[in-house]
């Protein structure tokens, strides 16, 4: 198994991603590693700096020493400045700019999964000092737990605008074809009943009434509330008598189904990693 498995590279000030790595493997436990780092990277200002400005992070093996996995950081951090300036990293304004810069990561991961050691000037030796002079701090991930981060109101925005749903499944998308089904069927049924409520002088209005409220409610249930899902079941039942008891239930179970599938929805990171 590689002993580099992901790199990323992020402005300090504001977690804002400069490059990363492509994945090559799709492992379970590896995403929930770089979701936890990219999680870290948005609270890396609250944090002592180093002079810098740039954050070098990775996910690696357990079996790498702590000494060689600082040499690639190093390693890193000398192949990054050589290729980019401060103006050009103060200066960007978007996730992902120097994306590019991948194809030395690939090379300097290669380096150390093929012989494990540093690649460029930097030595074990002077790493190693360096890490009794200076100890790295270590980061519990309750200390940049999200749901302790909203200390202002710009955070808890920051967090809003930086999830969302996860992708429709297969069963969802069954239920919303289901739910068009319904929601067509309740409204036809509620224009035709229109016509003969004219002419039998409004005694079928509240018929006419639960089958628009249903057809509302059928096309609304997209949000996450039971308040659609119980109009949706007592518009039903006061229509038992224009519906038989099989066309009650499949309306029911399409609008319980549904409501079920909206519920267990999560939400997840906005995917504004460009594949990386």
């Amino acid at each position: 198994m590689p002993l580099i498995l992901f790199a990323f590279v992020v402005r300090l000030r504001d977690g804002l991603p400069l490059s990363a790595s492509t994945d090559f493997e799709h492992f379970r436990e590896l995403q929930e590693r770089k979701q936890q780092l990219r999680t870290i990277s948005k609270t890396l200002a609250r944090f002592p700096e180093r002079g810098t400005g740039v954050s070098y992070m990775t996910v690696c093996h357990c079996s790498l020493p702590v000494a060689k996995a600082f040499c690639f950081l190093e390693d890193l951090r000398w192949e990054f400045t050589t290729c980019f300036n401060s103006t050009a990293v103060s200066l960007a304004d978007r996730p992902y700019p120097f994306l590019e810069f991948d194809s030395t990561i690939q090379k300097l991961k290669q380096q150390y999964n093929q012989s494990g050691g540093p690649a460029l000037e930097v030595t074990l030796a002077e790493v190693q000092g360096d890490l009794i002079i200076h100890p790295p701090q270590e980061i519990n991930l309750e200390e940049v737990d999200l749901t302790n981060g909203t200390a202002n109101g710009q955070w808890s925005k920051a967090l809003h605008q930086n999830v969302r749903l996860e992708p429709v499944t297969a069963p969802g998308i069954l239920s919303l074809v289901l739910n068009i089904v319904c929601a067509s069927l309740n409204i036809i049924r509620g224009v035709h009943l229109i016509e003969y409520t004219f002419q039998d002088d409004y005694e079928g209005i509240w018929n006419v009434v639960a089958f628009l409220m249903a057809f509302v409610c059928c096309v609304c249930q997209k949000h996450k509330s039971f308040a659609l899902l119980s109009v949706i079941v007592l518009c039903n039942v006061y229509l038992l008598g224009l519906r038989n008891p099989w066309q009650l239930l499949f309306h029911i179970s399409v609008a319980c189904i549904s409501t079920l599938l909206i519920l267990r929805r999560k939400l997840i990171d906005r995917s504004n990693d460009c594949g990386v």
